[in-house]
């Protein structure tokens, strides 16, 4: 297998005041909190978000890893539905100190370039901040941050400045080179 350099990009929100609104995208568009922890969902998002842009990191998860990952107190799971059908989600991770990290964001590949993207972002950054209005165990949101990488879909980088993120932090690391698994073999080549 041959090495391939990717770089990392960290962005944060240091302040709720710092988020900028998306357009609505048209059509029947809704955004709901899947509230009962499904890790057979879960993952079913997670590989059909990202098999085409290489995440890779919690595939080999068993459903004991999955299940405890969704169902720490504060993780929410925000999914965007197109007249019925989920089209991307938006994971959020809380950490100490009244950090959240969006984990998990994306659209999965039929859903993209509609506007779906910025709408879902905005709204599950929105989320991020008041978290612990639904999680009173939480102590208020203060920072709000996430990572993209190299191999992340072209407006990734965009979307999430266009919402107001800011760059603290840029990392380029060589990656073993993988193949795209996709939702399945050969879904959605890159």
């Amino acid at each position: 297998m041959s090495t391939i350099s990717v770089t990392t990009w960290s962005l944060e929100q240091t302040s709720p005041a710092d988020l900028l609104a998306a357009t609505a995208p048209e059509g029947d568009v809704r955004i709901v909190r899947a509230e009962v922890p499904s890790p057979e969902f879960s993952r079913f998002l997670y590989a059909s978000v990202g098999g085409d842009i290489l995440w890779t990191d919690r595939l080999g998860w068993t459903y004991a890893q999955w299940r405890e990952q969704l169902e720490r107190p504060g993780v929410e799971t925000w999914v965007a539905y197109d007249r019925g059908t989920p089209a991307g989600y938006v994971e959020l991770d809380p950490q100490d100190d009244g950090v959240v990290e969006i984990a998990y964001f994306g659209l999965v590949p039929g859903f993209r370039g509609r506007r779906i993207g910025g709408h879902l972002l905005a709204y599950g950054t929105a989320r991020a901040w008041d978290l612990a209005e639904r999680w009173p165990q939480r102590v208020p949101t203060k920072r709000v941050w996430l990572h993209t990488c190299s191999k992340d879909g072209e407006f990734a980088m965009d979307n999430y400045q266009r919402r107001g993120f800011k760059l603290f932090d840029t990392k380029v690391e060589p990656e073993q080179e993988k193949q795209t698994p996709g939702p399945w073999p050969g879904a959605y080549p890159a």
